[in-house]
């Protein structure tokens, strides 16, 4: 039972890291609210407190960052899960609070103020006057083939299979099968989002330099150094081509790879090619990721306002 509470805590912490990305929240958040239904009522003390800390970060997300009444509607689902199953007098308090912060926002949201400027609302740690956008098809979909994947996952594990599982997995089912026609040419078409990765620019791999192997080299690298292409030993006078990531390789065998690839054959660290396209969607990528970082260190800074 412990490496299976083991398991379940790893699991709560990565629900808990993708509470901060805006196009995962929801999703977490059925995920997380699966596995309470489905295991908290046999948890042991320490598995109870770390469903309760998932669920407090969920309230302190909710409150210094999203104000669209889906994410909130979730939230709410969720306390309210919580509330019934918890013991803990402390703990009931706190969840009727959070019940009653995601009702009164909700309702604020229902029954806006009159006011003659626009609003805006937080987005990736940018705000905007544009209305937040409904809850996109692809995300509905993904919340069911993430549940599935978890109850399978379960299943496979060998735990006893209960009623309350068996109706969920019934329920996920005719879910899934509903939207079925819908969900795969969404699928396929997410799968060819990233575009195809292209070999690195022969300028760059001309540029590389040439080192000559000396006994100081080998000794400092040691004996049992090898090229990791073509596994030989290496000996003195040895020609080796260095990547910037400092990954050495003997030139015949490193160019049929550059040919192919961008990046080491080691570490994967990237090269620069000269596919004007592929550059431009890695900047972009770049870009999203601190913005993304960004979000998430002010949603931490804010949590110290909450403690």
């Amino acid at each position: 039972m412990g490496s299976n509470e083991q398991l379940l805590k790893k699991e709560l912490e990565e629900l808990q890291k993708q509470l901060g990305k805006k196009q995962k929240f929801e999703d977490a958040l059925s995920s997380l609210k699966f596995l309470l239904r489905l295991h908290y009522p046999s948890a042991s003390p320490s598995l109870r407190k770390t469903f309760y800390s998932v669920v407090c970060r969920v309230a302190t997300v909710l409150k210094t960052r999203y104000i669209a009444p889906g994410f909130w509607l979730a939230g709410l689902g969720l306390f309210q899960e919580a509330l019934l199953l918890t013991s803990d007098s402390t703990e009931k308090e706190h969840l009727k609070n959070c019940i009653a912060q995601a009702k009164e926002h909700l309702d604020q949201i229902e029954n806006p103020p009159d006011v003659s400027q626009n609003s805006g609302y937080l987005f990736e740690g940018h705000l905007t006057v544009d209305p937040e956008p409904p809850r996109p098809q692809w995300l509905v979909q993904s919340n069911i083939l993430n549940s599935m994947a978890t109850l399978q996952e379960f299943e496979s594990s060998g735990r006893p299979v209960d009623n309350n599982t068996i109706e969920t997995a019934s329920n996920l089912l005719g879910e899934l099968m509903s939207n079925l026609d819908d969900m795969i040419p969404e699928i396929m078409e997410m799968g060819s989002t990233a575009p195809r990765v292209p070999p690195a620019s022969k300028e760059v791999v001309a540029k590389l330099p040439v080192i000559t192997i000396t006994e100081e080299i080998l000794a400092e690298l040691g004996k049992d150094a090898e090229c990791a292409i073509c596994k030989e030993n290496l000996v003195v006078n040895d020609k080796m081509q260095e990547l910037p990531c400092k990954h050495r390789f003997h030139p015949p065998c490193l160019k049929p790879w550059l040919d192919e690839h961008n990046s080491c054959p080691i570490c994967r660290h990237e090269l620069q090619t000269d596919d004007h396209a592929y550059e431009s969607w890695k900047e972009r990528e770049k870009e999203a990721a601190e913005e993304r970082k960004g979000a998430e260190n002010a949603v931490r800074g804010g949590e110290f306002m909450y403690i």
